[in-house]
């Protein structure tokens, strides 16, 4: 019985614990410069979720845009402005 108790406790701080760390994620979208087609967007959204904070990224070519989602403990705008435009491209605040 005592490790059914410690089972379900830790399962209940995991939830817990996602689910804080799921709101302090921010999220945030740029008019991106220089996609020529949708590769670049693909590209792009590869890229940058290999990157240190970056928990989602969603490009669309036709949009010319780019939705981020990111841990603002890891990494700022400014941080993944500067890689985007390393990559060639401009974000620019929607």
């Amino acid at each position: 019985m005592m490790v059914r108790r410690k089972f379900i406790q830790g399962i209940a701080c995991s939830v817990g614990a996602v689910g804080a760390t799921a709101a302090a994620h921010k999220t945030v979208t740029y008019r991106i410069e220089g996609f020529s087609c949708v590769t670049c967007a693909v590209g792009l959204d590869s890229l940058l979720k290999d990157q240190k904070g970056i928990v989602r990224s969603k490009s669309s070519y036709p949009d010319r845009t780019s939705v981020i989602e990111y841990d603002p403990g890891l990494t700022n705008e400014e941080q993944i402005k500067g890689f985007i435009r390393e990559l060639g491209f401009q974000a620019l605040s929607k």
